[in-house]
């Protein structure tokens, strides 16, 4: 080996050590970590938090407003669309409505309500043979779901959380 290509070698090793590691690199990767953490915006979750969503499902995201409600829309690249609806009282999502060839990431736009629909997804799998829609009507919780094969729609939403004059019919 020449003195160069030793040389070459040995800077390489003395760069690959922990001395290179400084602050911005330890703030590299916290931030890389931080993001990695599930934040998603979902129902009867604070909106805040809608831009996470964006971004786990890497769509774009479009804002409407209504008079008593705000609607944030992603798309995502697969085609599936997520609507998230918002109370501008509470901050709070108080409904979600998809549809697209793939349903979404139930576990994600449902939060703390897929223990519901995990158990009445595996009550009607039991009892219902065939591709009947799934329908959960409880006091705390409504939710429509259906589909097929590149085909899956649904929604659902918190009937004691509709902003005052609001009717479940908008939730579309």
């Amino acid at each position: 080996m020449n003195d160069l290509s030793l040389n070459k070698q040995r800077s390489f090793q003395f760069r690959r050590g922990p001395a290179r590691f400084g602050p911005r690199s330890a703030m590299l990767a916290s931030a890389v970590l931080m993001m990695a953490l599930p934040a998603f915006a979902a129902l009867g979750e604070d909106a805040i938090s809608v831009q996470a969503d964006q971004a786990h499902m890497q769509g774009s995201l479009r804002t409407t407003q209504a008079e008593a409600y705000t609607v944030h829309e992603i798309q995502a690249p697969t085609g599936t669309v997520v609507r998230e609806y918002v109370s501008p009282a509470t901050g709070k999502v108080f409904g979600v409505v998809w549809q697209g060839p793939w349903p979404p990431d139930m576990r994600q736009i449902l939060g703390s309500y897929f223990a519901q629909y995990q158990q009445a997804a595996g009550t009607r799998a039991s009892i219902h043979a065939g591709r009947k829609p799934l329908a959960i009507e409880h006091p705390g919780l409504v939710m429509h779901s259906g589909g097929h094969m590149r085909s899956f729609a649904g929604q659902a939403y918190l009937p004691e959380s509709l902003p005052p004059g609001v009717r479940a019919e908008a939730i579309r």
